[in-house]
């Protein structure tokens, strides 16, 4: 029987009437929607949800021989699965994932204060350009465009 709490990718089989398949999980994946957990599955070669009531009676652990085999025959098919969906699903994983590391914000840009020169007292004050505002806040149509 699996026990995927052990360790952190587990390799195992999946037996069913229609034959046998290697799976692998692996911890750091996100989690999946409720009651449902997420296989490299290596005859589709792609990471699938399943539904882990379902599977989970059929799932049966690899020996030593077995795990060195498929890790052999599967490695990079599944490294390149892995890094694909891992990098489909990182924003989710950053955000939910408490093993991984706190994303660090960068620290507000504070700008310099403006030194007033002390025996200056001139009141600063900014200006309005008033001047080119007039026409944009015109509400007064031109009588000639309506008829009377």
């Amino acid at each position: 029987m699996y026990n995927i709490s052990k360790k952190e990718v587990w390799y195992g089989e999946l037996r069913t009437e229609r034959g046998n398949t290697v799976l692998i999980y692996d911890s750091q994946f996100p989690e999946a929607s409720a009651g449902r957990i997420y296989f490299y599955n290596t005859v589709r070669d792609q990471i699938i949800e399943y539904a882990e009531d379902i599977v989970k009676v059929n799932l049966h652990d690899l020996n030593d021989d077995a795990i060195k085999a498929a890790k052999n025959e599967f490695g990079k098919a599944w490294e390149a699965a892995r890094s694909a969906f891992m990098e489909k699903h990182d924003g989710w994983v950053e955000a939910n994932n408490p093993k991984s590391a706190p994303v660090k914000k960068a620290k507000p840009v504070t700008e310099p204060a403006i030194e007033l020169d002390p025996d200056n007292n001139a009141d600063i004050e900014p200006e309005l350009e008033t001047e080119n505002l007039e026409g944009e806040f015109d509400t007064e149509w031109p009588n000639d465009d309506f008829e009377n």
